[in-house]
């Protein structure tokens, strides 16, 4: 056997040990809940009732021992679930195996249906289906109507049939129909962000560089801090801007200025990483939290 073998192996066995011992002698890993009565009355009138049911509330570990607590199984179940899942992302630390594949392919189709239940109860129930057959959207879907919606908007049996000619993609003889509606949403899409790109990002760029060199306060003194900041700014601003002007020689003053400008982009860029990396620190820091406290109830 290989020395590396030997090591991770010997960490998993003293991990599986610990995980063992944790939850049989802490009890950890266990989601306690309590039984909640709600009681809620129609607000339709003429018609007044209540309506009774129970829900299920979580409760902290500390109160396990109070009357009425019991432990959660679909919920422990699920706690497990999840940090075995969080477990199996991270053996891809050890190397690309099946297991960190199986886990990543479950993650991403997980997403996927998600992302899909909510996108059709949220666009396609309220914004397509309510707007062509309101009277059934509201009856079979409760959705709220004013009395001025109650009238079927045949306009969008565009975006219906633009919809279904998109979904041709999948079938082999039909596909090429779907180039149309596809060529359609990805204009709109840039024309969409081309605007509000030029009023929130290009516009507001240029008016937060127009600013003075010297700035005094309200009772007349000069703000030194303020008036370096800003003088910083406009100098790499411009500097910047120099070293991707190519029309001329970047000699002399020029390459100097250039210069300049990539000391600056370099920062830039820095700051970027770093802001990107704290990122993925805190997701660390979040998991590790889930694991050592919600799982292992160890407190950090």
């Amino acid at each position: 056997m290989k020395q590396s073998t030997l090591i991770w192996t010997i960490l998993m066995v003293a991990g599986g040990g610990f995980l063992l011992f944790q939850t049989i002698d802490k009890k950890s890993g266990r989601v306690y809940v309590r039984d909640v009565p709600v009681e809620a009355k129609s607000s339709v009138e003429g018609a007044e009732q209540a309506v009774e049911w129970t829900k299920t509330q979580v409760v902290p570990e500390a109160e396990k021992d109070q009357p009425g607590v019991k432990v959660g199984l679909s919920r422990t179940i699920g706690l497990w679930v999840a940090a075995l899942c969080t477990l199996a992302i991270f053996s891809f630390l050890y190397g690309d195996n099946p297991i960190y594949k199986f886990t990543e392919s479950v993650f991403v189709g997980v997403s996927a249906g998600y992302a899909m239940v909510v996108a059709f109860w949220s666009e396609i129930i309220p914004n397509l289906f309510g707007k062509l057959f309101p009277i059934q959207a509201r009856d079979i879907f409760f959705l709220e109507l004013n009395e001025g919606e109650m009238t079927a908007n045949l306009w969008y049996l565009i975006p219906l049939a633009m919809s279904v000619l998109l979904l041709l993609r999948l079938s082999p003889k039909g596909s090429w129909l779907a180039r149309w509606p596809l060529a359609f949403f990805i204009g709109a899409t840039a024309g969409i962000r081309l605007i509000s790109y030029l009023e929130a990002d290009f516009v507001g760029q240029l008016q937060n560089t127009i600013m003075p060199f010297v700035v005094f306060g309200a009772d007349g003194n000069w703000q030194i801090v303020e008036s370096l900041k800003n003088t910083i700014i406009i100098v790499g601003v411009v500097s910047c801007m120099v070293y991707f002007f190519f029309s001329i020689e970047h000699e002399g003053f020029v390459n100097y200025v250039s210069r300049l400008g990539v000391w600056f982009l370099m920062v830039t860029f820095g700051a970027s990483f770093a802001y990107t990396v704290m990122g993925r620190i805190a997701l660390l820091s979040g998991r590790l939290d889930f694991l050592f406290h919600n799982w292992l109830g160890i407190g950090l």
